[in-house]
Protein backbone atom coordinates (compact mmCIF):
# COMPACT_ATOMS: atom_id res chain seq x y z
CA UNK A 1 0.00 0.00 0.00
CA UNK A 2 2.50 2.50 1.00
CA UNK A 3 4.65 1.95 -2.31
CA UNK A 4 1.82 2.42 -4.79
CA UNK A 5 0.76 5.89 -2.58
CA UNK A 6 4.37 7.30 -2.52
CA UNK A 7 4.66 6.33 -6.31
CA UNK A 8 1.63 8.25 -7.10
CA UNK A 9 2.86 11.29 -4.78
CA UNK A 10 5.87 11.10 -6.67
CA UNK A 11 4.55 11.44 -10.20
CA UNK A 12 2.17 13.43 -9.57
CA UNK A 13 4.45 16.28 -7.89
CA UNK A 14 6.75 15.40 -10.89
CA UNK A 15 3.87 15.98 -13.67
CA UNK A 16 3.70 19.66 -14.25
CA UNK A 17 7.46 20.52 -14.06
CA UNK A 18 8.48 17.38 -16.42
CA UNK A 19 5.76 18.44 -19.15
CA UNK A 20 6.70 22.45 -18.65
CA UNK A 21 10.21 21.78 -19.22
CA UNK A 22 9.62 19.12 -22.25
CA UNK A 23 7.37 21.85 -24.00
CA UNK A 24 9.88 24.71 -23.45
CA UNK A 25 12.85 22.20 -25.30
CA UNK A 26 10.47 21.09 -27.94
CA UNK A 27 8.83 24.57 -28.37
CA UNK A 28 12.45 26.01 -28.73
CA UNK A 29 13.75 23.34 -30.94
CA UNK A 30 10.96 23.83 -33.32
CA UNK A 31 11.34 27.60 -33.74
CA UNK A 32 14.96 27.06 -34.02
CA UNK A 33 14.18 24.62 -36.60
CA UNK A 34 11.64 26.76 -38.78
CA UNK A 35 13.38 29.93 -37.93
CA UNK A 36 10.02 31.72 -37.14
CA UNK A 37 8.21 31.92 -33.95
CA UNK A 38 5.01 29.24 -33.47
CA UNK A 39 1.45 30.09 -33.48
CA UNK A 40 -1.73 28.83 -31.56
CA UNK A 41 -2.63 25.56 -33.08
CA UNK A 42 1.24 24.84 -33.21
CA UNK A 43 2.07 25.48 -29.43
CA UNK A 44 -1.04 23.48 -28.60
CA UNK A 45 0.45 20.62 -30.50
CA UNK A 46 3.37 20.95 -28.99
CA UNK A 47 1.84 20.91 -25.14
CA UNK A 48 -0.25 17.97 -26.19
CA UNK A 49 2.92 15.90 -27.04
CA UNK A 50 5.00 17.10 -23.87
CA UNK A 51 2.28 15.82 -22.08
CA UNK A 52 2.00 12.54 -23.33
CA UNK A 53 6.14 12.11 -23.55
CA UNK A 54 6.23 13.34 -19.45
CA UNK A 55 3.27 11.31 -18.36
CA UNK A 56 5.51 8.12 -19.60
CA UNK A 57 8.63 9.50 -18.24
CA UNK A 58 7.39 9.94 -15.28
CA UNK A 59 5.62 7.28 -14.39
CA UNK A 60 8.86 5.44 -15.52
CA UNK A 61 10.85 7.67 -13.05
CA UNK A 62 9.04 7.23 -10.10
CA UNK A 63 7.96 3.55 -10.24
CA UNK A 64 11.52 2.68 -10.69
CA UNK A 65 12.68 5.42 -7.93
CA UNK A 66 9.92 3.92 -5.65
CA UNK A 67 11.48 -0.03 -6.25
CA UNK A 68 14.49 1.04 -5.86
CA UNK A 69 13.88 2.89 -2.62
CA UNK A 70 11.90 -0.22 -1.56
CA UNK A 71 14.31 -2.70 -1.84
CA UNK A 72 17.03 -1.09 0.07
CA UNK A 73 15.11 -1.21 3.30
CA UNK A 74 14.78 2.72 2.92
CA UNK A 75 10.89 2.69 1.91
Amino acid sequence: MSFFFWFILLAAMLYVPVSNLIWVVSVRRLQQKLGSPLEGEALQGQKTRARFISLFLVTLFSWLFNLWLSSTGNG
